[in-house]
């Protein structure tokens, strides 16, 4: 799956199937996914009363579609009132490393569409900061980015005389850190939690790109880092010099480390690649399973994994070898068929992400300039991205009406063709969301 939103509309796709539209709207309108952690779903919703009855009456078939969607037996947990802040204060206090186990450069498979990258890795992780420093790390979504980033990350734990201090986060986490350490007053213990590290993680860096008040944080804590003598390791879905919103600071100091690209990976490597996969999950899979897999998967690293791990599920419940067809129906489980078209809540999430905005904030009635502009270039994208209706555009905003939206997506049509800094926020927002296509999180 994808997003966190997209899961959640999987789960309320199935139960509008089984309820009336009057008891989704009472039960749902108000119930939204806040994490998904550990086989376990984090939903909230308003009261106490509500959530007893989502519990009673649909956890069951909450559950269930989600093990479905995932292959594996799920829990959820329904939060109310002040337990969401103390569950986001919870996991926020907790360590900022993911975990690491399986992601190390001895199950990374090299090969000629990532071997630089590798190799770059593997020095930075021998001798970081000194190596090469920044390493940037950029490609297309499911190729081994995060797996090389992390493998730095857990070499230098392993490798270190004394316990290194690694911080690890994606860049849109940078901004919403930063942005409550200042609301609740500990600006300062924010810097010091990040500038004074040895080991700087960043995932997915270009989620900064426009955003003035975080390039200028995460510059100072770049220069911190970097004159203590200390590594510094990004991955991005593209180079500094098509970031076309990033500050020129730090494009240039993106540019003065070493910046290595990782590529779609050739037959050879993911005949290699699906080997490995099923290996590690206790799979020995015929020949002919492997090149099938092989050959019609080629852009997407985690497409191969989660088909294998589809695989290994058949093959547990089934208690039969795999064929052809099991393997057809994984890959039309994991993989979109043809053109992708994204749901209207990756649209809208992308968005607000790249305003430093909320969802709710641009379906909602905000009326600030920023937000405003916000919904119409989400209203923008949806038109120009779906086959949606301005009708069925201005339901996923409050129900606004089709002339709102006409001109909301017209007006963003005329910034294109005047404004060079709209068509640039249009294209890196298109790219966002086409990076969501056929990724896995399972």
């Amino acid at each position: 799956m994808n997003s966190l939103a997209e899961i959640w509309s999987s789960v309320l796709e199935v139960l509008r199937s089984q309820m009336t539209p009057t008891a989704m709207n009472t039960w749902f309108n108000d119930c939204e996914p806040v994490d998904i952690n550990d086989k376990c779903m984090v939903l909230k919703t308003s009261t106490d009363f509500k959530r007893s009855i989502i519990e009673s009456r649909f956890g069951d078939e909450i559950r269930r579609t989600l093990s479905d969607l995932f292959s594996c037996a799920f829990e959820i947990k329904l939060l109310v009132g002040d337990e969401i802040d103390e569950y986001m204060m919870e996991k926020k206090s907790s360590s900022t490393m993911p975990e690491m186990d399986g992601y190390n450069f001895d199950n990374f498979i090299v090969g000629n569409s990532n071997r630089f990258a590798h190799a770059a890795a593997l020095a930075v992780a021998k001798d970081p900061g000194k190596a090469y420093n920044p390493l940037m790390i950029y490609g297309n979504s499911g190729l081994g980015k995060t797996h090389l980033l992390l493998a730095i990350g857990q070499y230098i734990e392993e490798h270190s005389a004394k316990k290194p201090d690694i911080k690890y986060l994606k860049g849109d986490e940078f901004t919403v850190q930063m942005v409550e350490s200042i609301k609740a007053g500990k600006a300062e213990e924010f810097r010091q939690k990040y500038r004074n590290v040895d080991l700087l993680l960043v995932d997915d860096i270009q989620f900064i790109a426009g955003k003035e008040a975080t390039q200028e944080e995460f510059f100072h804590t770049f220069n911190n880092i970097y004159e203590a003598g200390h590594q510094i390791v990004i991955t991005s879905d593209r180079p500094p010099v098509e970031m076309t919103t990033l500050d020129d600071r730090l494009r240039t100091r993106f540019e003065g480390g070493l910046i290595a690209d990782v590529q779609p990976p050739d037959l050879e490597t993911r005949i290699a690649i699906t080997r490995n996969k099923a290996a590690l999950l206790g799979m020995v899979l015929a020949d002919d399973i492997v090149y099938y897999i092989a050959e019609n998967l080629v852009s997407n690293i985690r497409q191969i994994e989660g088909v294998v791990k589809r695989l290994t599920a058949y093959s547990n419940v089934l208690q039969d070898n795999i064929t052809i067809e099991h393997v057809n129906r994984a890959i039309k489980d994991v993989v979109r068929v043809g053109v992708y078209i994204p749901t209207p809540a990756v649209i809208i999430e992308e968005t607000a992400r790249y305003y430093n905005l909320s969802p709710d904030d641009l379906k909602g009635q905000r009326r600030s300039k920023n937000t405003a502009l916000a919904r119409q270039v989400s209203m923008y994208l949806m038109r120009q991205l779906t086959n949606m209706s301005f009708k069925d555009i201005g339901a996923q905003y409050e129900n606004r009406n089709h002339a709102t939206v006409m001109a909301s997506v017209n007006k963003i049509q005329s910034l294109i063709e005047s404004d060079k800094q709209i068509a640039n926020t249009i294209r890196d927002i298109t790219s966002n969301i086409n990076s969501k296509n056929g990724t896995v999180n399972m």
